[in-house]
């Protein structure tokens, strides 16, 4: 493993949503903060301790909290954001049932909670209210009571299933 200065700056590259970005960065710098450099607003940095999943993104192809991740253990990294999730200017299923059933309130959460929720049906596509309830349960809402959001993937996973 590498022992970097303070002083140091590390050229990585991320692709972000299909798009490669080289940047430089301090080796202490969080990729939650090199997301949101890069214009990817949905990235919000709530608590800085990985409690409220505000955070999360799918970094190859799993779930992580993007404030737990330094940037150059990022380095090579495939990254989908919430914007990466719309398609030719049609929503995800995930966005339109969380519109759909009401799933969000002030909107803090609700780009790391469609991640995860993303992650979720991508591991199990056809998960019970249980199986919803402890694959969100990283993702904090201070907001909805949940019951809208655990509807709002349930219907997303029938969406998706049916194509």
């Amino acid at each position: 493993m590498k022992v970097y200065s303070p002083d140091d700056k590390v050229k990585i590259t991320l692709k972000v949503n299909g798009n490669v970005h080289e940047v430089e960065v301090e080796p202490r710098k969080l990729l939650v903060h090199v997301l949101r450099d890069l214009g990817y607003k949905s990235v919000r940095v709530g608590c800085d301790t990985s409690h409220c999943g505000a955070c999360t993104v799918i970094m190859n192809g799993r779930s992580v909290k993007s404030c737990t991740v330094l940037a150059v253990e990022a380095d090579g990294a495939e990254i989908l954001t919430l914007e990466g999730l719309a398609k030719d200017g049609k929503l995800h299923p995930l966005q339109e049932a969380f519109w759909e059933n009401h799933a969000l309130q002030c909107g803090y959460c609700t780009s790391g909670m469609i991640l995860q929720a993303y992650w979720l049906l991508k591991e199990n596509p056809n998960p019970t209210e249980e199986e919803i309830r402890e694959g969100i349960s990283g993702n904090l809402c201070r907001c909805t009571g949940y019951q809208n959001i655990v509807a709002a993937i349930k219907a997303a996973s029938q969406k998706m299933r049916n194509g």
